[in-house]
C-alpha cells in the first residue's frame, strides 16, 4: 500500500521558523514502514504535538511522519506501574487514564500536550529533576524503527549505546514505535503547595536550598527589574497530597493566574506583539509579584494549575503575534554565571514575558541531553528580529564561558560553533547515530544547522 503525502506548513510552538514539508499521518504501525519506503530520496522525521519550540521537529522539503494517531496503550501492570504504549500517546492522556487508578507520570514538563515520543526525543525534565531525574530515567525499553527498516529494541541493558543516543537525540536515530514507562503511585490529584515570595536572586537561591525536601519546585522570576531587586519572584514547591486532602482544594496563586488567563480563552486573535513591550511586561510582573504577600503561603491545589498553568489558554503561543517568539533556555553550573546572564537580559531592553528558574539535580546523560547540575533559566522573547538574535548570540557566548548549554528542544538559532562547545560529547553521539543510520535518513533542520547530519 502506497503512502498518502500532503504538503503542509509546520512550525514549532514558537511559530518561528515555519517550513513546508510532505507529511503523512499514519494510523497503524505498518504505515510507518510504508512511509520509510515511500519517502523517495527525502530525509524523514517524526512530528508529534509540535511543542518543541524551534526547528527540532521540522525538516524543510523533507518527509514528515505525524505520529499523533499512534496512541495506543499496549500493556499495563497495575502492581508495578509499568506501562507500554505507542509513541503518540500524550502526557495528558497518560494522566486522564491512569490518575483515577492512582498513577501519575514520573516526570512532566510545563504542558501536558507532549507525546511520549517527544518526551524521549527531548529527554524532558520537570519540576522534580533533583529527585527523579529526567523522563528517560523511568524508561526501560524503546522499540525503534531504524533507517534500514528493522525494528530494534534498546534500553539501558540492551543496545545501550543506541538507547542513550535516542534519549535526548531529537528524533535523529529512528522512529520510536513504543516505550516501556514506569508510572509512580499517588494518592490524589491534589498538590500540597507552598509559594514563597523572594526579593532578589540571592534570596531565590536561599529558598531553593531550603526546599530540597519538596518533591517539585520551580519559580517565576521577574526579568525586568535590575539592581537590588534583580531576580525577584515567586517560588513554588509542592508534593502530591494524601487522599483526604482532596476536599480542601482551593485556588492558590498558581490557579488564580491560570483562572485569570482564561479570560483570553484562545490566543489566536492576537496578530501583533505590540502589546508585549517592556512597559506592559513590567506592569504584568509588578501585579503578579504584588498579589503575593511577603513570606510563605500554603494551599491545596489541583495538579493541573500546578504543573500546567498555561494549558488553560488554548494556543497561548499566538499572543506573541504573527512573527512568533523564541524561547531561550540555558543551564549554567555556577550562580554567578546566572547573575551575569540576568544582568545581560535586564539591561538589554528586551523583556521576557514569561521567565522560569529552577535548580537541577546532578544527573547528566551526556550526548545531546540537556539537563545537568546547575541552575536553568527559560525565557520567552517576542521575535524582535535582529536585536534579539544579537542578544541571544551574546548570551550563548556567556553560557559557553560558564560551561553551560542551551536546550536544543527549544532552540531555533544556536550556531554550530557554540553548540559543539556546549555539547562536547556530540562527536561520540554522532558516531553512534551514524552507525545505525549511515545514509542520514533521519534529519531535521536543527540537525542540518548544527552539522549533525
Amino acid at each position: 500500500m502506497s503512502t498518502t503525502w500532503a504538503t503542509k506548513k509546520l512550525s514549532g510552538w514558537g511559530r518561528y521558523p515555519v517550513v513546508e514539508s510532505r507529511c503523512t499521518r499514519p494510523e497503524r504501525r505498518s504505515e510507518l514502514f510504508d512511509a520509510l519506503k515511500d519517502r523517495g530520496d527525502r530525509p524523514l522525521l517524526a512530528h508529534g504535538l509540535g511543542r518543541s519550540y524551534g526547528d527540532a521537529a521540522l525538516i524543510e522539503d523533507g518527509a514528515v511522519v505525524l505520529t499523533r494517531r499512534l496512541d495506543r496503550f499496549l500493556d499495563f501492570d497495575p502492581e508495578t506501574g509499568w506501562l507500554r504504549c505507542e509513541s503518540g500517546v500524550s502526557i495528558g492522556e497518560l494522566i486522564e487514564v491512569f490518575l483515577p487508578r492512582g498513577w501519575f507520570p514520573p516526570v512532566v514538563p510545563g504542558t501536558q500536550f507532549v507525546t511520549v515520543g517527544g518526551a524521549i526525543g527531548c529527554n524532558i525534565h520537570g519540576k522534580n529533576h533533583g529527585h527523579s531525574g529526567c523522563f528517560c530515567d523511568h524508561v526501560r525499553r524503546i522499540e525503534l524503527l531504524c533507517a534500514d527498516g528493522e525494528i530494534v529494541t534498546c534500553g539501558p541493558d540492551e543496545n545501550p549505546d543506541l538507547f542513550w543516543a535516542t534519549v535526548g537525540g531529537m528524533g535523529l536515530t529512528g522512529l520510536i514505535l513504543s516505550a516501556d514507562l514506569q508510572l509512580y503511585p499517588v494518592d490524589s490529584p491534589a498538590i500540597e503547595m507552598e509559594s514563597v515570595r523572594f526579593e532578589n536572586l540571592d534570596h531565590f537561591f536561599e529558598v531553593s536550598s531550603e526546599s530540597k525536601d519538596y518533591f517539585h519546585s520551580v519559580a517565576w522570576i521577574d526579568c525586568v527589574q535590575s539592581g537590588r531587586r534583580m531576580g525577584r519572584g515567586i517560588f513554588m514547591r509542592g508534593r502530591h497530597a494524601p487522599r483526604e486532602a482532596t476536599g480542601e482544594l482551593e485556588p492558590g496563586i498558581v490557579a488564580a493566574i491560570a483562572e485569570s488567563a482564561k479570560q483570553f480563552a484562545d490566543g489566536r486573535p492576537f496578530r501583533s506583539n505590540h502589546l508585549l513591550n517592556k512597559a506592559t511586561i513590567r506592569l504584568f510582573n509588578e501585579v503578579y509579584f504584588r498579589r503575593h504577600r511577603p513570606g510563605m503561603e500554603r494551599s491545596i491545589v489541583s495538579y493541573e494549575p500546578f504543573f500546567f498553568p498555561l494549558d488553560a489558554v488554548n494556543h497561548w503561543n499566538y499572543i506573541y503575534g504573527d512573527r512568533g517568539f523564541l524561547q531561550y533556555q540555558v543551564v549554567v553550573p555556577h550562580r554567578e554565571a546566572m547573575r551575569h546572564i540576568l544582568e545581560m537580559v535586564t539591561s538589554s531592553g528586551m523583556a521576557s514575558f514569561l521567565a522560569v528558574i529552577k535548580e537541577f539535580g546532578d544527573r547528566d546523560h551526556g550526548g545531546l541531553s540537556f539537563p545537568c547540575a546547575g541552575t536553568t533559566l527559560a525565557l520567552d522573547f517576542p521575535n524582535y528580529g535582529r536585536p534579539l538574535f544579537e542578544l541571544l548570540d551574546r548570551l550563548d557566548d556567556a553560557v559557553v564561558a560558564a560551561g553551560g548549554r542551551v536546550y536544543l528542544g527549544k532552540d531555533a538559532r544556536l550556531s554550530r560553533q557554540n553548540f559543539r562547545k556546549m555539547y562536547p560529547q556530540w562527536e561520540r553521539w554522532k558516531s553512534v547515530r551514524d552507525e545505525w543510520d549511515p545514509k542520514h535518513v533521519f534529519q531535521s533542520d536543527l540537525s542540518r544547522r548544527l552539522g549533525l547530519t
